[in-house]
């Protein structure tokens, strides 16, 4: 599988780690009331679904950035690539 790297293009997928749903990058607020709860269900329960997903990839073998890659699970097809500060700006989050 080949992910189109936004800075540095095409690239093998065997340079990258997965690292799971891009929803990770919302991480619960510890102070929260519930935050055990919140940082419960945030570990550990996660969904794993058929079809378009974003994910979060880290490119380990090459400038060490953190992508978030929209691919269809079901085919691998890759149809965005962006880098992780980017999408969690877009997203209203701070990095």
């Amino acid at each position: 599988m080949i992910i189109n790297h936004p800075l540095l293009g095409p690239r093998d997928a065997q340079e990258f780690t997965y690292l799971g749903d891009a929803s990770l990058i919302n991480r619960p607020d510890w102070t929260a009331d519930d935050a055990g709860h919140q940082f419960y269900e945030y570990q550990y329960l996660r969904d794993n679904p058929a079809g378009e997903h974003r994910e979060l990839w880290f490119h380990e073998q090459g400038d060490r950035s953190w992508l978030v890659v929209t691919r269809d699970t079901r085919t691998h097809i890759i149809t965005n690539v962006e880098l992780a500060p980017e999408f969690a700006r877009k997203a209203g989050r701070s990095k």
